[in-house]
């Protein structure tokens, strides 16, 4: 497949090609194993000597024909699925990191990144300071120390919405001689590619836009292949060391701009297994053939909710960053000119309880732990996702007490309004 091709042709080609005779849909490879006629063959598919598939805990073909293709649209080199984007974003993270390193990362960030980064990881040796995204490039340098590995953030937070300078950090990263990892779960690369802004490695959480339809959890880490581990080898020994476990195997050496993800299929996925099921899969490359056609009706009519929230005298304030005047606009339209996602927020007057009341009147728009996909749903992150935060760590997150999170679905956008509005009223 020619990886130049548009992202929509992408959305649907990349991936899966078949070859005479096989069949023109993805299948699924249901099998845990994989038959080979001669131990020799197999021995080299274990040193890693040669290229195929021997257990699925490891790799699947389906899997890897949907990792290709979500690559493909990211403009990354290679990637590996998750069971789920947490298993994704640990992954990305863990690979290059062990006891005694040191990570830096946006506080905007979903709350279950958040805790994993700053209890999870802590209780593994891994330290997190969590930075302002919005600070100056000096400011957040001050948080690196001389064992910190890399610098995190996401496209667009979840759930305030808040628009990462994608370039500014990764300057401060490359200064500092660290990848950026950016989440790019609300963005999707139909919106914003973050390697073409200076990213090294990109996470998701294919369980949002990409399946679109609330079917399948799973996650994504996908290597844009531009950071040179060589350069800075001291930092990553894991990559540019003899690992032990093959037989003295260096990835650097070996795989070359690839050995950042083979590390993560033959060695974390060997030892922790959090695999994509090939059904998952195969459901998410459904998905993923229409996800250009999803966003744009996502963004079109979550501006059209924000904008109707924005001229409602019930409502204290809104947070989109496709509105004008938003504080964030001016980076929407460098990094998203064609629309940043469906996911708004917003605050009632009243405050935290009035917003409680008034998403259980809600009708069409459900209250579900889920967030992005083509079904309208709301949240209260407060009382549900960041409820183990407190109200400081809440602010400090970008996220107020009454912020309500809005995931505008593709209905109509006139039935979604009017829903809001009844609500209100109720």
């Amino acid at each position: 497949m020619n990886n130049n091709f548009k992202r929509e042709t992408l959305c649907v080609q990349a991936g899966w090609q078949p070859k005479n005779g096989e069949p023109r849909v993805l299948p699924i490879y249901q099998s845990t194993t994989f038959k080979y006629e001669t131990s020799e063959e197999m021995a080299k598919l274990f040193d890693l000597e040669k290229d195929g598939y021997f257990y699925t805990r490891l790799q699947n073909p389906t899997n890897d024909a949907v990792a290709a293709k979500i690559a493909a649209l990211e403009g990354g080199n290679s990637a590996i699925l998750t069971s789920s984007g947490q298993a994704a974003n640990f992954f990305a993270v863990f690979n290059i990191c062990e006891a005694g390193d040191h990570i830096v990362s946006a506080t905007s960030i979903y709350g279950g990144t958040y805790n994993l980064l700053s209890v999870t990881l802590k209780k593994l040796g891994i330290d997190c300071t969590f930075i302002d995204q919005d600070a100056s490039e000096e400011e957040i340098e001050r948080a690196f120390r001389p064992n910190t590995k890399l610098l995190f953030g996401e496209t667009l937070s979840n759930p305030g919405v808040m628009v990462l300078d994608i370039e500014k950090f990764a300057r401060i990263a490359h200064r500092q001689g660290v990848p950026l990892i950016v989440d790019n779960t609300f963005a999707t690369p139909i919106n914003c590619r973050p390697f073409e802004w200076g990213a090294d490695i990109v996470t998701h959480s294919t369980t949002k836009y990409m399946d679109g339809h609330a079917t399948c959890v799973g996650g994504c880490v996908v290597d844009s292949g531009h950071f040179d581990w060589e350069a800075h080898a001291d930092k990553y020994p894991g990559l540019c060391q003899p690992d032990a476990s093959y037989h003295g195997l260096t990835y650097t050496k070996t795989f070359g701009d690839k050995a950042y993800i083979t590390k993560i299929t033959s060695q974390l996925m060997r030892d922790l297994g959090a695999i994509q099921s090939p059904e998952n899969a195969f459901l998410l490359n459904l998905g993923l053939e229409t996800l250009h056609l999803r966003m744009p009706r996502h963004c079109q009519n979550a501006l059209a909710v924000a904008k109707w929230l924005e001229a409602c005298d019930r409502v204290a304030w809104v947070n989109y960053p496709d509105l004008e005047g938003n504080k964030y606009h001016d980076l929407a339209k460098k990094y998203l000119p064609n629309g940043s996602c469906g996911v708004l927020s917003f605050g009632l007057k009243g405050g935290r309880e009035v917003a409680i009341r008034f998403m259980d009147h809600l009708k069409l728009a459900a209250i579900v732990t889920h967030v992005a996909d083509a079904r309208t749903c709301v949240l209260h992150p407060a009382s549900h996702t960041h409820r183990q935060l407190s109200d400081e760590q809440l602010r400090e997150a970008g996220i107020a007490p009454d912020l309500i999170r809005f995931s505008t679905g593709i209905e109509n956008v006139e039935d979604i309004i009017a829903d809001i509005d009844q609500a209100l009223k109720a």
